[in-house]
């Protein structure tokens, strides 16, 4: 079973954290693992000084951004020397609550673990192209990615 390193839409099939989490415990090098850290990034309904109503996120080219999504797995899996990350994130409509990105990665200790989640979390924040459109009580601003 390949495990998922994927854009989304809402509407496709839903994968959970539980899901990728249960596919990283099949990898034959499960044995050597100590530690699988997760991370499930979610709407928030309030932002400082104000309340989202929902929020649009989108890509101007699912195909790159898959491919960029899955370079930064490679990459940070080379780096960290971790068994595994799977990586999940959604695009579409979205209200507070709603998942946007599922990452989980198995390692040998918890150090290595934690710091590859950790990257793999701000270099998909920070270098995919993403562009969010927040809908609050007090206007709409638009994010691209870095935000």
């Amino acid at each position: 079973m390949a495990l998922n390193v994927k854009i989304l839409t809402k509407d496709d099939a839903e994968v959970t954290l539980c899901d990728l989490i249960t596919q990283v415990k099949k990898i034959p090098e499960i044995d050597e693992c100590g530690a699988i850290f997760s991370f499930e990034g979610i709407v928030r309904g309030k932002e400082k000084d104000k309340n989202v109503q929902k929020l649009i996120l989108s890509t101007s080219n699912i195909k790159k951004t898959e491919e960029e999504l899955i370079n930064i797995i490679k990459e940070t899996k080379d780096k960290y020397k971790v068994a595994e990350i799977a990586a999940v994130h959604y695009i579409g409509e979205f209200y507070t609550g709603d998942s946007l990105l599922l990452v989980v990665v198995a390692g040998g200790h918890r150090e290595e673990t934690r710091d590859a989640l950790k990257e793999t979390i701000e270099r998909i924040k920070f270098d995919l192209d993403f562009k969010k459109e927040e809908f609050t009580d007090s206007g709409t601003n638009i994010i691209m990615s870095g935000g």
